[in-house]
């Protein structure tokens, strides 16, 4: 006997187009890439059906396994993944969310990368190597003789899984491995060494503490040569077939990001070849890792976006006290709250991938806008990041702290983007070390921000706010996270002031500029059109 009726619970989030967001699609045709638009479009409705979901959840429940060694006792440092991995892989290489922006000619080729990358979240584990290929190329390009031999491979839309000689594959992967025990984000303090050997090839020796997507067929890694720290390629498998002593100790218990496996790695004397000069290996390495931190940014936007999205789903089938949750006046606010850190988060975003688009195609000037917006918004946009994920969990009460939802899955990963390529401080000292260096960096934001001057008064002041305090240069590194915050809300106010709704630039100009805000979500103020605002938000089902 049954003892009662199942009622009022949401039906699940799936049979919608990911890419059916406004803020999006709008900064995709701003910067030249709408001829991505149907593309993208097949991309989301793949993203927002049931067999996405069901591949996200599974990857996530049945994580990567290491066997260092086969049945009788060789040294094979392979890592296996449930087929669910691979089927999210396959998609995002077949689509060409990894490298394949570097091997297209047209213009806003990197934008549409960047808004694949973001429509595509069954999981955000399998983004980690996707991400570190993109990366990869700008910076193998400092070796051209190495470039023309993996590029091509690189940037294909195969997705060819196992260790393998690389010239025998299909595709490739590449990963990246700094971090040391004794220096973490200090990589200068790196002890692993580096031989050169008559061939013109080196051999390490020493230990990376953090090495993320370690089944990765290739790795740009830094170690201490004669002429000091430098950059390596390092192959999984050399070419005569054999592997490379790169030794997987042990996979990370992490937080979040649990399909995706990151490893404790021991070079035993592993054959490696130059990336750029002796001695310039930060310099070399550094084109990889900013890219990495535009992708940060990409995926702190597509949290937030996925949060959003779920909570105005959740609160517009769920009733409470006699009205729908949608349509009750503080349940209201918050939503709206959300929905504008989205905004104002993928706004930024498209505007970065724009830089990234512009500056690969030779433009100095966003080669300058995006060397402060970059790390600028890598500090904010992640930094907002974990917040949201919280609140847009708590909208969906007791149902979104259960594994089902999804929410924990997401809540978990938020805290990543932060972390990775350099915490918030780094960040942030990141950002005055552009300011202090390079004078042209502050001219290209300050052009940037100027060209909405005079359209909304709030957003003047802000800016006014902004310029006084980086004229005061007095404990400048004490202050570091406060100018950072506030140059990256005058950027994104003056993006939206431009290029956003009306509804949506005119709560975040009342909220994030003016003050007129709580310290949590859901504090904005009346005389707002939230019902725009949450429209914007709401995912059309079928």
């Amino acid at each position: 006997m049954t003892t009662h009726e199942v009622v009022n619970q949401v039906p699940p989030l799936v049979g919608h187009d990911t890419a059916d967001d406004p803020a999006l699609l709008e900064g995709v045709a701003r910067e030249g890439a709408g001829w991505a638009v149907a593309e993208l479009h097949d991309l989301g409705r793949l993203a927002g059906g049931e067999q996405a979901a069901e591949h996200g959840r599974l990857a996530n429940e049945h994580p990567p396994v290491l066997r260092t060694h086969d049945r009788y006792g060789h040294r094979v440092d392979e890592v296996e993944f449930h087929p669910s991995w691979h089927e999210l892989m396959r998609t995002a290489v077949g689509h060409g969310l990894h490298a394949a922006p570097w091997a297209d000619g047209r213009p806003g080729a990197h934008v549409a990368r960047a808004a694949r990358f973001h429509v595509w979240r069954p999981d955000a584990g399998h983004g980690c190597p996707i991400s570190m290929t993109y990366a990869a190329v700008p910076a193998l390009r400092h070796s051209p003789e190495l470039a023309a031999r993996y590029e091509p491979l690189l940037t294909t839309t195969e997705y060819d899984f196992g260790l393998r000689a690389p010239q025998t594959k299909r595709g490739l992967l590449a990963g990246m491995s700094m971090t040391e025990k004794q220096g973490g984000s200090d990589v200068r303090a790196n002890t692993t060494t580096a031989r050169p050997e008559p061939d013109g090839s080196y051999r390490l020796v020493g230990h990376k503490w953090f090495t993320s997507a370690p089944m990765c067929d290739l790795f740009l890694t830094l170690a201490q040569a004669p002429g000091g720290l430098t950059c390596f390629l390092v192959p999984r498998v050399l070419p005569d077939g054999a592997r490379n002593p790169m030794r997987l100790m042990r996979l990370k218990d992490k937080l979040g990001n649990r399909s995706n496996a990151s490893a404790e790695v021991e070079y035993e004397h592993a054959v490696a070849w130059r990336v750029g000069d002796e001695g310039r290996g930060v310099r070399t390495i550094i084109d990889m890792v900013n890219l990495t931190r535009l992708d940060c940014v990409i995926g702190a936007a597509a949290g937030m976006r996925q949060g959003v999205t779920t909570a105005v789903h959740h609160a517009t089938h769920r009733r409470a006290f006699g009205r729908y949750l949608v349509d009750q006046p503080l349940m209201r606010n918050v939503l709206a709250d959300l929905a504008v850190e989205s905004e104002a988060a993928t706004v930024l975003m498209t505007r970065l991938a724009g830089a990234t688009d512009r500056s690969a195609r030779g433009d100095d000037g966003e080669t300058a806008f995006k060397r402060l917006a970059l790390a600028v918004g890598k500090y904010w946009v992640c930094k907002r990041w974990p917040g949201h994920a919280a609140e847009a969990l708590e909208c969906l009460g007791g149902n979104g702290y259960v594994e089902e939802s999804g929410m924990p899955r997401l809540f978990r990963e938020s805290p990543l983007n932060s972390i990775w390529e350099g915490s918030g401080n780094v960040a942030a000292l990141d950002v005055l070390r552009a300011l202090t260096r390079e004078p042209q960096v502050l001219a290209a934001y300050e052009a940037e921000v100027a060209a909405a001057a005079g359209a909304d008064a709030r957003l003047d002041a802000a800016v006014r706010r902004v310029r006084d305090e980086l004229a005061d240069g007095t404990d400048l590194e004490l202050r570091a996270r406060r100018v950072v915050e506030r140059l990256a809300l005058v950027l994104q106010g003056a993006l939206l002031v431009r290029h956003g709704h009306p509804a949506v630039a005119d709560a975040f100009c009342a909220s994030r500029l003016a003050g007129d805000h709580g310290q949590a979500y859901g504090t904005l103020p009346g005389g707002l059109d939230l019902a725009a605002i949450i429209d914007r938000a709401t995912a059309k089902i079928g």
